[in-house]
């Protein structure tokens, strides 16, 4: 038997397709429900689909993967693999976490399995789940892995632009009234991913101020291990351009990646949501 199976859910996104230790990793999806329809694993449906403001008929809602889901998944990886680990989206933003936890916890005896709160998602998650990745390919025990990751977790900063205020609203992040007057008003909100929470920022009038805010958001790091720009769906190739050049003259040295947003964050934030995500290089904080 293979010593460990990384289980992540369907909000991650990779900096690279593929990566050492990429067969030790399974992706367990959500459900998407709109106007009281299911699509199963988000089939048939992509970021793109969705409009840019969500009302009282669309309502779009990420379904977690239940309790019961994870029981039958673990079940099965548990024939092929002695240890199981789970690192999954920040707990404030899905129920996924939550419910593996549960799951967990009925298998104890049975399989060995650790679930993590990544406290962020997306390509956060994702670089979090290429980390561990590459510990299990280097022999890493299940002890140092999950020691490595949590002590990373600290490490990892997100802002998101989300102008589809109306999301947020559908998904319980903000009441109808902010939803309602900040989309009336053209506002876009920029908020950040701070241990797990959403957490507003600023407010700013266009695209352009939300690329400056995000220059200004890279200006309080002195050391990078990663920077990724999270585009909105259809992507904005000139927005992108413009930070990609002041990322790469204020860090030459560190990958910068560009990425559209995924279907699961769309339904979350909104198909125009924006999101700058970077890693902090190990024993440096923050200005």
């Amino acid at each position: 038997m293979s010593p460990i199976c990384i289980v992540t859910d369907s909000s991650v996104q990779f900096a690279q397709p593929s990566f050492p230790g990429r067969n030790a990793v399974k992706v367990i999806p959500h459900d998407v429900q709109i106007n009281g329809h299911i699509y199963r694993e988000g089939e048939d449906l992509r970021a793109h689909n969705l409009p840019p403001s969500a009302n009282a008929e669309l309502q779009p809602q990420l379904i977690p993967p239940s309790a019961e889901k994870f029981y039958q998944e673990f079940s099965s990886i548990g024939q092929a693999y002695d240890t199981i680990i789970g690192i999954f989206l920040s707990s404030s933003l899905s129920e996924c976490y939550n419910n593996a936890t549960k799951a967990a916890a009925t298998l104890h005896g049975r399989f060995n399995v650790q679930t993590i709160d990544s406290q962020t998602t997306s390509l956060g998650l994702g670089l979090l789940v290429q980390s561990a990745a590459d510990l299990i390919a280097k022999g890493c025990s299940l002890s140092e892995v999950e020691l490595q990751i949590r002590s990373q977790i600290p490490q990892i900063y997100a802002v998101f632009c989300t102008p589809g205020l109306t999301y947020l609203y559908s998904n319980r992040f903000i009441d109808h009234a902010q939803a309602t007057v900040g989309e009336m008003l053209g506002l876009l909100p920029i908020f950040a991913l701070e241990e797990g929470q959403l957490s507003p920022l600023e407010k700013v009038r266009n695209h352009r101020h939300a690329m400056e805010f995000f220059q200004e958001f890279l200006d309080e790091f002195e050391y990078l291990q990663h920077i990724a720009l999270l585009q909105s769906a259809p992507p904005n190739p000139q927005e992108a351009r413009m930070l990609r050049d002041y990322a790469q003259d204020s860090f030459p040295k560190t990958p910068f990646t560009e990425h559209t947003i995924n279907l699961p964050l769309s339904v979350l934030f909104g198909p125009r949501s924006m999101g700058l995500i970077v890693v902090e290089a190990h024993g440096h904080r923050r200005h």
